[in-house]
């Protein structure tokens, strides 16, 4: 099935700086796809040069098999939410949905009768006349998305549109969003730097660093698999040290830290060598947490030492972790059910974790 959208060694120059640096994706027909990236990594240059309001220095961009470099903003089978939305206030929220129809010369009778249509789409039946100042935050998004919709995009981009919003509203958000683009079945393409948006929303995520794609794949794939150490340190929370490959003995590394901690890690799929420099990445909630060293007998990396922070955090609570006064804490997530709810500062504990839980990345910047 070809691809809804496909960009094809993508670059683009400002200067002497490479925004874009040969970048290759494609979106299958009908899937959430996201850019997740830190500020000024390159995602939103992408998402321009998709919607022609840049003009790429080299590479290709094709939607639906056919290339549109050469087609104006106004002509692409695309349409785009912008961080802002752009409602026009002095417009009621009719006008608002139909304004591209309008512009396309459409009937006053169809275009009321396909806005009212969207209204009952999007769960705002009744609402055709109201203000947009009279809007919830919600309600303007999914305005927004209906006045982009009603155009039937090949694909709608969207523009860090939650970024706008307070905290509870962007949760509630992240599922309406999902839910509107299975809904209208239409391939949505959107950037964001924050990662629990893309996590819960997409079907496919790129992790974008300096203007490349550092991996692509699902959430859970990003989460547990990372294949480099900025997805490793960029997607989730994790503890991190740097240290010096020390031993390797079948799939199992032995890592010196720079603070002197000794960590076990797997070696399986990788080219470490004894001498190397690297990172490794331990997942807080990868850790076992017991009140008897004993009990984790059965993992490779332990440590004994005493709690000194508990952090509250609803569902769960996080604690430092801390073996010895020279070593850096760890966090270690810690879930509001079981023998260890009430631990408090001071508690001496033991923390475990496997092999496969340290993910280990040679260290290129040291």
């Amino acid at each position: 099935m070809t691809p809804d959208l496909e960009c094809q060694h993508l670059i683009k120059r400002f200067g002497e700086t490479q925004a874009v640096d040969d970048v290759s994706f494609s979106v299958p027909q009908g899937s959430f796809f996201s850019i997740l990236g830190p500020s000024g990594c390159g995602k939103t240059t992408i998402m321009r040069m998709i919607a022609g309001f840049l003009e790429p220095s080299g590479g290709d961009i094709l939607i639906r098999g056919k290339s549109v470099l050469d087609t104006p903003p106004n002509k692409r089978p695309v349409n785009m939410v912008f961080q802002h939305l752009a409602l026009f206030p002095m417009m009621c929220v009719a006008d608002n949905i139909g304004y591209g129809l309008r512009r396309q010369g459409m009937a006053k009778a169809e275009i009321a009768r396909r806005v009212e249509e969207m209204l009952h789409r999007i769960n705002l039946p009744g609402l055709g006349q109201r203000k947009i100042n009279e809007l919830s935050g919600g309600q303007k998004q999914r305005i927004a998305i209906a006045r982009c919709m009603i155009l039937n995009p090949d694909v709608l981009l969207l523009d860090e549109p939650l970024g706008a919003l307070d905290l509870k509203l962007r949760e509630h958000m992240k599922i309406e969003l999902k839910a509107l683009q299975s809904e209208f079945d239409t391939t949505f393409v959107y950037i964001t730097h924050d990662q629990s948006e893309a996590l819960v929303m997409s079907d496919q995520i790129a992790v974008m660093n300096t203007g490349r794609f550092e991996q692509v794949g699902s959430g859970q794939e990003l989460y547990y698999n990372p294949q480099t150490a900025f997805v490793a340190g960029f997607v989730g929370e994790s503890n991190r040290w740097i240290g010096r490959v020390e031993r390797i003995e079948g799939r199992e590394a032995q890592v010196l830290t720079e603070n002197g901690l000794t960590i076990f890690s797997s070696s399986q799929g990788s080219s470490l060598m004894t001498g190397d420099q690297v990172e490794i990445f331990v997942r807080p909630e990868a850790i076992r947490l017991s009140k008897k060293a004993e009990n984790l007998d059965d993992l490779r990396n332990r440590l004994s030492g005493k709690v000194v922070s508990v952090l509250f955090n609803g569902a769960a609570s996080n604690i430092l972790f801390q073996a010895e006064e020279e070593l850096e804490p760890i966090e270690v997530a810690l879930p509001q059910s079981g023998e260890m709810t009430n631990l408090a500062r001071g508690a001496e504990v033991a923390i475990g974790w496997t092999t496969d839980q340290a993910r280990c990345f040679k260290w290129t910047d040291g």
